[in-house]
Order: C-alpha cells, then structure tokens, then sequence
C-alpha cells in the first residue's frame, strides 16, 4: 500500500508540475493547445499574468507535497501530505463544476486515489 501511495502522490506533484511550467512559462503555446477550445486564442496574451498566478499556486501544492516526503515524523507526514492532497481534490471538484469535468478527471481523481492510499498505508 505505501509504494502505491508514494507513487500516487509522486503522480499528482508532477502532474502540477507540468501545470505550473504551463501556466508561468508556456501559456502562450501549451496553454493554447491545453485550453484552445474553451478560451479565444486572442485572449492568451492578456491572461499571460493572470495564468503565472495560477501556476505559482499549483507550485505551492507540489512543494507541500515534496515537502510531506522530507518529514521525518510519521503523522506529520501524513498530514501534510493529506492536507496537500485535498487541496488538489478539491480544486478538481470546483474545476469540473465550474470549468470542465475533465479537470476532476485529471486532477480530482488522481488526488483523491493518493489521498485513499495514502490514508490505507497509515
């Protein structure tokens, strides 16, 4: 159970990885082929800052998560990583209900997988 729940979480930090890259660095080009559908292609350059804010909190979730692996204390660990992990389940849950449903795909359900293993290798 532990191993599936490292990996779980590993999954989720990279995954916000990519989106803080995205969002800071590549708005104008992965942002377009990610969200190119359901925003004009003319409005990526006036939301260029309004996007690096965004992704300098998906930053935040994947330092508290890297953060969750580099404590020592047991329970501690544990409820970091839980706290880091329900903030990613439940920006996936208002995401899906006020964006698309795909992004509690993306985001939801991985972090609510991690949050279940994580909680079963306690």
């Amino acid at each position: 159970m532990n191993s599936i729940a490292i990996i779980l979480t590993i999954f989720v930090a990279l995954e916000h990885c990519y989106i803080l890259w995205m969002e800071m660095f590549a708005w104008e080009t992965a942002g377009k082929k990610t969200f190119g559908k359901s925003l004009p292609k003319e409005l990526f350059k006036p939301t260029k800052v309004l996007a690096a804010n965004q992704g300098l909190y998906n930053g935040f979730l994947v330092a508290g998560l890297i953060w969750s692996f580099l404590i020592t204390d047991i329970d501690w660990s544990f409820n970091i990583r839980m706290f880091f992990l329900g903030c990613v389940a439940v920006a996936g849950i208002f995401g899906a209900l006020t964006a698309s449903k795909k992004i509690f795909f993306l985001q939801g359900i991985p972090a609510l997988l991690a949050m279940l293993f994580v909680f079963l290798a306690k």
